[in-house]
């Protein structure tokens, strides 16, 4: 008996060396693991500042070469040692007018482009319409066309109109862009919202216009704000219809400002840099404000 029992200790001695052995091999190789994965954390993290260095970098010489004092970029030390704002004065002096105007153009082609994608997008989203398929698809094909062909067309409409050179006809031209977009990203938000909200709304007696009004557009604020805030950028940035549908210095957005200054201030880089600066700001200031609006409109059209 005794010599069996020294056996079981010994075999359970042996056994628990080689499970401690086998556990100490065991948290090494997480341990080596936990290393692999945080130094590829680490190469993608240093691989991502580069790449966001590189985009931004011409954004970063824009913004040195308006600070610049001698007006040329030939020359350009690499940062700003002693920043001139010359450049903005005369900037301010002779642009400001036309980012006025940029930001008129650009608030009004907001305002109507969700006046007229908001009910339609709650049409083609709730109503049982006929043919209903028929008018997302030629939404779609609407957006395939190329921007010259629509200026073209409104530049005859609007001759005989009389719109050219006036403001009204950018708002509408900017709109035709807008409009096709903010209905695509506002129905697919509606489509997810719980159809039990609206039935609620119906019959606690509400028509379709005040369940429009006061139920669907405080659900949809995010689908709104982002589809207002596409139409923005992409009238802020506009530059075929300003160019098309203007042809005097009356009307004159900041797209066209530039490029028409670009031509008459060739050595004074600084001050055609210093208007680039200025005409990014409002684009800039509405993405950092509304982003996490944009992300939860994305987001919520892309769950249905």
């Amino acid at each position: 008996m005794t010599v069996n029992a020294l056996k079981n200790d010994a075999g359970q001695l042996a056994g628990g060396r080689r499970l401690a052995g086998g556990q100490r091999q065991l948290s090494s190789g997480q341990a080596g693991g936990r290393q692999a994965s945080e130094r590829k954390q680490w190469g993608s993290t240093a691989l991502a500042i580069l790449f966001l260095a590189i985009m931004l970098f011409p954004v970063y010489w824009m913004i040195n070469a308006s600070l610049q004092p001698n007006g040329t970029t030939l020359q350009t030390s690499w940062f700003p040692l002693a920043p001139d704002f010359t450049g903005y004065a005369t900037a301010i002096s002779q642009q400001g007018r036309n980012l006025g105007t940029s930001l008129v153009v650009s608030l009004g082609s907001v305002l109507l482009s969700l006046a007229i994608a908001a009910p339609a997008a709650y049409a083609l989203a709730y109503f049982k319409v006929r043919g209903a398929g028929v008018v997302l698809f030629a939404i779609l094909i609407s957006q395939m066309i190329p921007g010259i062909v629509v200026a073209n067309a409104l530049y005859t409409a609007y001759n005989d109109l009389g719109l050219l050179n006036s403001i009204p006809g950018l708002i509408l031209a900017d709109s035709s862009h807008g409009i096709p977009f903010a209905i695509l990203i506002i129905r697919a938000f509606m489509n997810g919202m719980p159809g039990s909200v609206i039935e609620a709304a119906r019959v606690d007696g509400a028509g379709h216009i005040r369940t429009f009004w006061s139920i669907v557009l405080p659900l949809s604020r995010n689908a709104l704000i982002t589809s207002g805030l596409f139409t923005f950028l992409f009238t802020w940035s506009d530059f075929l219809f300003a160019l098309t549908l203007t042809t005097t210095d009356d009307v004159r957005p900041v797209t066209l400002g530039i490029f028409q200054y670009i031509g008459a201030y060739v050595n004074d880089w600084s001050s055609v840099m210093a208007t680039a600066v200025l005409a990014s700001i409002p684009a800039i200031v509405l993405l950092l404000v509304a982003q996490k609006y944009v992300a939860a409109g994305t987001r919520g059209g892309a769950v249905k």
